[in-house]
């Protein structure tokens, strides 16, 4: 009798579309033959190179091509670096979204202000759960983090089990809620990990990330310590359990909270309405009910911990907020980090508020913030559990996959079992064989803009750039092609270049070299425009370059009677 022969299985892809080598941007695929799922849809920050972006999302031109083979999205908490983009994503892919409760509460109010052909189909999960989508089963496992209702995704594929940590931290006393599920991720890591996907965020930082209980305990100090004064809090707006830790302090101070901020409002009206925050009958009012109670009555909780231009906190620092005024009898607590590159800005108005006499808290000086995620040695339990195969480091800019990949030497783990890459869209394929670098998706970063969604690219940042830099010079001038001679101008008109008035000899001579290309132009009856615009950019440069060492961007326009 003839043996069946076993069939043979078809690799698995593994890639991500953002969250390697960045910070935010989250978002990985796993690719089975016709079917496929996205964990995570996370949107990221513009850089200083793209003056005017609000916000960057991931390239999904591979998944509309494959929108059939998408089977869901799965979501492993409600951070914005996880959870922005999906506004974006879900009018081109609607497919379904999975994700707890707390997490789908914060999407449906993102969701709320955009529009779509389809309604997205939301379905709600709890830890523990576990879904069918295609060839794959996701089961929810409950992590600690920054955010209530946090879990990493344990993946079943026909190639064995990937394991995504999502963002976690040991927290063994954690607000509320459990601590993070160690005993079934040890139970799936017995069974066999195949490939382990973990953040790299703290992989520089020794020993074990603090307990948020911490921050409560140092908060409550410092409300002891100010009873006279009016206190104003600033803290990332996701972050229930801070809110609520404040909330808790304040009633016990005999203290009303307001809340302001956008944000910070729709995460709290969420957070309350399904049951995770615990508010108090009228402790909660409205901003324009300040003036009704004593200011050292009064807690504000704010956006704008990281500084932002449009923030609830800058506004007060600024002195533009309408209904809050800054002054001596104020302490402004900044219950968080600075996200790297954001330094400058909330350096800016701390400095704003110091100004003001108002007393200052932060980080650096007394403990207002406890990071959500693990740190080395929370990292190497999460390995010591789940004994994987193949390890991929993730979420974290390069330096921290690469030291995130020493660390996994550290417990052990071969470096020919760890696949450490800086490029978005790079895929790993796992077979039976074993796991190796094959080929690429198309991935990259989606720029948006006001309400323009990557009609903003490389040529239009270059411009801003160089607008920035070296400012404009609009050469404006009118012909008469008929009978070759120039009407009027040129005029030159400058923004950002120089001031006018005090350069005359220079944009004299400017313009001159611009009316001599023009007229040497008419008189060889050469009316092709472009060419001449194009010699009055070249002539006027170098010039320019030459008397100013700048190189401002030149517009020349020409009419024709």
């Amino acid at each position: 009798m003839a043996r069946k022969e076993k069939t043979k299985l078809l690799p698995l892809k593994v890639y991500s579309l953002g969250g390697l080598d960045e910070i935010g941007k989250n978002m990985t695929c796993l690719e089975y033959g016709d079917d496929i799922i996205i964990i995570d849809c996370g949107l990221g920050f513009p850089d200083e190179d793209m003056p005017g972006v609000d916000l960057v999302i991931p390239d999904i031109s591979y998944l509309e091509e494959n929108s059939d083979k998408v089977k869901g999205i799965v979501l492993t908490h409600g951070h914005e670096d996880h959870i922005g983009a999906l506004p974006y994503v879900l009018k081109t892919l609607n497919v379904p979204v999975y994700g707890t409760r707390l997490t789908l509460g914060i999407v449906e109010n993102k969701l709320l202000e955009y529009r779509f052909e389809k309604q997205p189909e939301l379905y709600c999960v709890e830890a523990g759960e576990v879904i069918k989508l295609g060839v794959f089963t996701a089961e929810f496992i409950h992590v600690n983090h920054s955010i209530a209702d946090a879990c990493a995704i344990s993946v079943t594929t026909p190639q064995g089990v990937v394991f995504h940590s999502g963002d976690f931290k040991l927290d063994l006393t954690p607000i509320e809620g459990a601590v993070m599920d160690i005993a079934r991720i040890g139970e799936i890591g017995k069974k066999g990990v195949r490939l382990l996907l973990c953040e790299s965020t703290n992989v520089e930082r020794a020993g074990y990330t603090p307990s948020e209980k911490n921050v409560g305990r140092s908060l409550d100090d410092i409300f002891s310590k100010n009873t006279d004064k009016r206190i104003i809090i600033a803290t990332f707006s996701s972050n229930v359990h801070r809110v609520q830790q404040i909330i808790d302090i304040s009633a016990r101070m005999g203290r009303k909270v307001a809340i302001t901020g956008r944000s910070m409002q729709n995460i709290v009206s969420a957070a309350i309405r399904l049951g995770y925050m615990n508010v108090p009958d009228g402790l909660l009012i409205d901003l324009s009910d300040l003036r009704r109670h004593k200011p050292e009555n009064i807690t504000l909780v704010t956006t704008g911990s990281q500084g932002e231009p449009m923030s609830a906190l800058y506004r007060m620092a600024m002195s533009t907020h309408d209904k809050v005024e800054l002054g001596v009898k104020d302490l402004v607590i900044i219950s968080a980090h600075a996200i790297p590159g954001n330094e400058k800005l909330v350096g800016k108005i701390v400095n704003e508020m110091f100004k003001k006499g108002v007393k200052v808290l932060y980080d650096a000086l007394v403990e207002v913030h406890v990071s959500g995620h693990a740190c080395r040695e929370e990292l190497k339990l999460m390995h010591a559990l789940t004994k994987p195969e193949f390890f991929m480091p993730i979420h974290g800019e390069y330096k921290h996959l690469i030291r995130h990949k020493a660390l996994a030497e550290e417990m052990g783990m071969s470096a020919d079992r760890i696949f450490v890459s800086a490029d978005i869209g790079h895929v790993l394929e796992i077979t039976e064989d074993g796991a190796k670098w094959n080929g690429t998706v198309p991935a990259g970063k989606v720029l948006v803009d006001g309400y323009g969604v990557g009609d903003v690219g490389n040529i239009v940042l270059r411009d801003r750039k160089h607008l920035s830099e070296d400012g404009l010079i609009v050469c404006v001038s009118t012909v008469d092609t008929r009978d070759g001679y120039i009407v009027s101008g040129p005029d030159l008109i400058s923004r950002g270049f120089v001031y006018v008035r005090e350069s005359e000899e220079l944009m004299e001579q400017a313009r001159q070299i611009a009316r001599d290309v023009i007229s040497e132009s008419l008189d060889e009856r050469n009316y092709d425009f472009n060419e001449i615009k194009n010699r009055i950019k070249d002539k006027m440069t170098r010039f320019l370059s030459a008397k100013t060492g700048r190189k401002p961007m030149i517009l020349p326009i020409i009419m024709d009677i």
